[in-house]
């Protein structure tokens, strides 16, 4: 498995406090049965943090994990705040896409982003940054969409799906969702992609853990869906590929 979405690089945000955080939360990782993790700090205003440095600071945890025999690859990306998309130049971009991926055939940019939506409901500033990153050379998964729901929110994931868009929602909340409840139904109809974390620390919170949620997930969708979901998105997600398409329902 592959966690798309932790804030495991420590003291660059409100994620691991420090590298013994890190280390414990890796720890977590492991024991779930998720083999790589995606190192996704918050760019955004209120968390300054040097892009140039992401991958030099992953370097440096990944070496901690080796260090202590923990058997978990952790791997650049960064979690884009929808205001800070023109704020980032092409280098900086490459830099928090997921799995520190480019386009090395023109030195574009390349590969997928993680997008935070901003605060309330999905809204068309969301659908522009995401024309705007396609312009770019990028593929976009929105990051936590239940946190953003409105009156028109199935209607505002299938825009955003046919506009290119991946769909990751919270492994915790997909894990403790009846088979009634409305977000089971949207996973019925394809509209829950991949699964991340979104953890922030192993002192409280959500764990690093994606496992229950799959499994969950696995109550109303095929094993085909869950196939594609658990393994061949965040893979091809993490490797650049941007010709991943949603597989017809």
């Amino acid at each position: 498995m592959i966690d798309l979405h932790c804030h495991i690089l420590p003291g660059v945000d409100d994620g691991a406090l420090d590298v013994r955080d890190s280390l414990a939360m890796a720890r977590q990782a492991q024991t779930d049965g998720i083999e790589m993790v995606c190192a996704t700090p918050h760019i955004r205003h209120d968390h300054p943090l040097a892009i140039e440095e992401i991958e030099e600071r992953v370097d440096a945890l990944q070496a901690a994990v080796d260090a202590n025999g923990i058997d978990v690859r952790i791997v650049p990306g960064g979690e884009l705040a929808q205001t800070e998309v023109d704020r980032l130049d092409d280098e900086q971009l490459r830099a928090v896409s997921l799995g520190g991926a480019r386009d090395r055939a023109n030195g574009r940019p390349g590969g997928w982003v993680l997008l935070e939506p901003a605060p309330g409901p999905l809204a068309d500033g969301l659908n522009e940054a995401v024309a705007r990153l396609t312009e770019r050379g990028m593929r976009t998964v929105i990051a936590h969409p239940e946190r953003h729901a409105g009156v028109d929110f199935a209607e505002r994931l299938r825009g955003l799906v046919d506009a290119g868009c991946l769909v990751q929602w919270t492994a915790e909340f997909i894990a403790q969702a009846p088979v009634g409840e409305y977000v089971m139904g949207l996973a019925r109809e394809g509209l829950v992609h991949v699964l991340g974390s979104d953890a922030h620390s192993s002192h409280g919170g959500r764990p690093v853990r994606l496992a229950a949620g799959f499994a969950n997930l696995a109550r109303v969708c095929s094993p085909e869906q869950m196939d594609w979901t658990i393994r061949t998105a965040p893979a091809a997600i993490v490797r650049g590929d941007r010709t991943l398409s949603v597989p017809a329902g």
